[in-house]
């Protein structure tokens, strides 16, 4: 019997206005097997379990225990916006509490901690520990630094997902109350607003959005809005950094840094989405297309900077001083599916795609328990690690605990990154084993993506006697495909990304994607210096590197890979958890000894053949879990 098809509306991180114009509409997923149940199970029984632990061995809990009077002593941590650590705890833990199995210990910890957050408030709905405790109660003083709505923008995304989770008000109360007091604060020359500022850090702008849609409260709609257009206008010294140089409407390019760009268009796009607003939507493909062009890193990663975590120039993509930081990733999946949803094009999927499996998930280790918060393309032979937020090596927690809290909570939300729907039918982003449903159908899916290119879907529960259309993302990675319904092979072309099959379905009807995973060879814009004369491995979704612990006896600096011989693949179920690896054939260079200056006339720095080696690349998002060493993505020709 087809099962029936869920009378609740998408419970994500995005649910669309009544108004919104959009060419697409979240539809709901869920994994029940394979690679991302696994990465999901991690996520469930260790790292977010931990959170609580963590957050109280940091001071952030104490910090909201002093701010309510219950507790004593001094205010812990170095930085205004620690509070954002604990929200955006609180936000993974509610999608997880709409999932099975959710804990008791989990739903009390949410519990225990919402408590704690509702006692800290103040009565006008202000809250930020670092203010009220070591500023004085001083506010708005300082928003290029102070984050103040930064935070409230953390907390005001917490609190919608547990009311979508969990249909309860505490939480919600708080945001609500937090989001009125800044309402009655902020606005533009004229309104009788005291403050007419931005925050140096975007993010409040998104989440008032969410809020406008979980409430049906125009004015916070209209809050994010004066907050998106008013940067770019001088209000914090015009600096790129804080997104304050050039209006968003105006902007050619992104810059800045890198997380702050990111939130800052994911919010214009919401906006152009409830709105209909053209001219932020055209602003957002613009930038959008001008990022991944021109600054975006092979594995999806963002940011060339280390001193200000932001993008470069065009074209400038280092490897060992890349940046990418694993927020910044984060940023990129959220504002790309708000493009495709907008848009209903399957580009920002595919960049949905490549950061999900390689610039996100190389953020958090295969246990659960330790983090990147950068994510280098190169770490060389003798790298000395100066440890820190900044470290090329697993970190337990950081100082500046922005990206795993982060990671938890795109982890526990991951379903509602999957699919869509619209009028017409059903539209699959992403491959999982699990089961799609949209307001027209319900159908399951089978895969061992992205080891291998086979995806069996089968149709549930679907209308009678009225066709829809099935869609499905080729990825633009993928050179040859097959789909077969029942015993026929469709035929069938790819437009914009998107594989449709429209015809009357029937419970049972099964469809069969194959996808190509034949290793490959990739090179880069050759306005890219880093690594003109270089080769990436790439399979399937996969971006390959290699470490120094698979290439004993001289390191990985000197290797050379050899792109006359083939690439083969072997399936390794006994490494990382079980892997594909791609083998290559390579060597190493010998440099004749320069003697005490690196440089010289060409004809003396001459290379030599060396050994033949093996090379043995393993997917870039399992690096730095076996020991510390070097690694590296691209790989020298000659």
């Amino acid at each position: 019997m087809p099962r029936t098809r869920s009378a609740l509306p998408p419970t994500g991180p995005v649910r669309l206005g009544p108004d919104a114009r959009a060419a697409l509409r979240p539809a709901t997923a869920g994994i029940t097997a394979g690679f991302w149940h696994t990465r999901r199970e991690v996520n469930t029984r260790t790292s977010l379990p931990q959170g609580p632990e963590l957050l109280e061995s940091a001071g952030n809990l104490h910090n909201l225990r002093l701010a309510a009077g219950t507790a004593e002593g001094e205010f812990q941590g170095a930085y205004p916006f620690v509070d954002t650590d604990v929200y955006k705890w609180l936000e993974a833990a509610s999608w997880q509490l709409a999932q099975e199995p959710a804990t008791e210990d989990l739903r009390a910890d949410v519990d225990r901690i919402i408590t704690l957050v509702t006692e800290a408030q103040q009565p006008d709905g202000y809250l930020n520990t670092w203010f009220q405790l070591v500023k004085g109660g001083e506010r708005y003083q300082d928003l290029r630094w102070g984050h103040e709505l930064y935070c409230a923008g953390h907390l005001i995304q917490a609190a919608v997902a547990h009311h979508r989770a969990t249909g309860r008000t505490e939480l919600l109360t708080v945001a609500r109350k937090f989001a009125d007091h800044v309402d009655s604060v902020f606005g533009p020359p004229g309104s009788g607003k005291p403050i007419d500022g931005i925050d140096g850090h975007p993010e409040v702008e998104t989440a008032l959005v969410e809020l406008y849609r979980e409430t049906g409260e125009r004015r916070y709609l209209d809050l994010a809005a004066y907050f998106v257009d008013r940067h770019g206008h001088g209000l914090l010294g015009g600096e790129a950094y804080c997104q304050d140089r050039v209006p968003v409407r105006e902007a050619t390019n992104v810059e800045g840094h890198a997380v702050r760009q990111l939130y800052l268009l994911a919010a214009a796009t919401d906006l152009a989405t409830e709105t209909a607003d053209t001219e932020l939507r055209t602003a957002a493909e613009r930038l959008w297309h001008a990022m991944t062009t021109t600054k975006t890193h092979l594995t999806g990663g963002l940011g060339a900077h280390h001193d200000e975590e932001d993008f470069g120039d065009p074209y400038e993509l280092p490897n060992e001083r890349a940046y990418c930081e694993t927020c910044a990733a984060i940023a990129s999946i959220q504002w790309s599916w708000r493009m495709a949803l907008l848009t209903g094009e399957a580009r920002y999927s595919d960049l949905i795609e490549r950061t999900l499996y390689n610039g996100f998930l190389a953020g958090v280790s295969l246990d659960g328990e330790s983090w990147l918060y950068v994510n280098p393309l190169q770490v060389r032979d003798g790298h000395t690690d100066p440890g820190g937020d900044q470290s090329a090596r697993r970190t337990r927690w950081f100082r500046c605990a922005c990206c795993p809290p982060n990671v938890m909570r795109l982890l526990a939300s991951l379903e509602h990154y999957l699919a869509s729907g619209d009028d017409d039918g059903l539209q699959i982003h992403q491959y999982v084993t699990g089961r799609y449903e949209s307001d027209l159908a319900v159908i399951s899916a089978e895969t061992d993506y992205p080891w291998h290119g086979t995806i069996a879907l089968t149709v549930e529960d679907t209308p009678a006697d009225r066709p829809w259309t099935l869609s499905l993302r080729i990825p633009q990675w993928c050179r040859d495909f097959r789909v077969r319904c029942g015993e026929e092979t469709y035929d069938a072309p790819v437009t914009d990304g998107w594989l449709r099959l429209h015809r009357t379905w029937a419970p049972g009807d099964r469809i069969v994607l194959e996808l190509a995973l034949e290793p490959r060879l990739t090179t880069a814009d050759p306005r890219v210096d880093a690594v003109r004369g270089c080769v990436a491995i790439e399979r399937g979704p996969l971006v390959h590197c290699l470490e120094g612990v698979d290439h004993p006896g001289g390191g990985l600096d000197d290797i050379v890979i050899d792109t006359t011989r083939p690439l083969a693949v072997k399936h390794r179920p006994d490494l990382l958890g079980g892997v594909t690896t791609v083998v290559a054939a390579g060597r190493r260079r010998i440099v004749p000894d320069a003697g005490w200056w690196p440089y010289g006339p060409a004809d003396d720095l001459r290379q030599q053949d060396g050994e033949p080696v093996e090379l043995t690349a393993v997917p870039y998002y399992v690096w730095a879990n076996r020991e510390d060493g070097s690694m590296r993505v691209w790989l020298p020709t000659s």
